[in-house]
């Protein structure tokens, strides 16, 4: 696999390991990622990944001190990555967590539900077995806290953004937005298709990680009824 290396700013760099969305390269990144944590390196401020891509923001005043001083921060960060991509790692995905989200469909909980399943010409029913009977990989977290954007949508459901977004989404929704699903951790505005609801909090401030989610896992929606929901502590607002 090439990777690539732009510079972000005078103190960030991107390490592209591709430039699409795969299985292949979110292990690629993992990997990495796994490689950087266990280096602890002076200087490295945060990591950040994502889909395709990990964004490391550095200290110049850090990193200026490093060896050769006659290289620039940036050309030394690029030296010292490219060090670190030849190390070998011991690296598994026997590991990866499998996490089960109870989702009430429909109705007040899934406003855009009726409307996506028209649009594939599809019964509701139809659309809640699609989605359920896939499972799905977690490959990053962004937008808002514990928000994760996952792969694996079955095409025959993916639908575009709502052309209107709305104002104001339930935490707990569960939407789809081209060929990705994703859960709102809080209340927020939005344009994905709301199809359905989660009881679950997804940030959860006091544990550590804060989230319930995490890049790398693996996502299976379980349906649950409304009296479940209820039952499990959802809000019907």
């Amino acid at each position: 696999m090439c990777v690539q290396f732009k510079p972000l700013g005078d103190s960030a760099i991107m390490v592209y390991f591709g430039n699409t969305i795969s299985e292949e390269v979110h292990l690629s990144i993992k990997k990495f990622l796994l490689i950087l944590e266990k280096n602890n390196i002076n200087g490295f401020v945060e990591l950040v990944p994502s889909y395709t891509n990990i964004c490391i923001y550095y200290d110049v005043t850090i990193v200026n001190q490093w060896e050769p001083k006659n290289l620039s921060p940036y050309e030394k960060v690029v030296n010292h990555l490219k060090t670190l991509l030849e190390k070998e790692i011991e690296f598994t995905t026997n590991k990866q967590r499998l996490v089960e989200i109870p989702v009430c469909y429909g109705g007040i909980y899934g406003p855009d539900l009726t409307e996506l399943a028209a649009y594939h010409h599809l019964s509701e029913q139809e659309v809640i077995q699609i989605h359920t009977g896939n499972d799905y990989l977690v490959y990053m977290l962004g937008f808002d806290p514990g928000f994760a954007f996952m792969g694996g949508l079955d095409e025959r459901i993916a639908t575009p953004r709502k052309e209107t977004p709305r104002l104001k989404i339930p935490p707990g929704s569960v939407g789809i937005a081209g060929k990705q699903t994703g859960i709102y951790p809080f209340e927020t505005p939005g344009g994905w298709q709301i199809i359905g609801r989660t009881p679950l909090k997804l940030f959860l401030p006091d544990q550590n990680p804060p989230t319930l989610l995490q890049a790398g896992d693996r996502i299976r929606f379980v349906p649950i009824t409304e009296k479940e929901f209820i039952e499990l502590g959802g809000d019907q607002s």
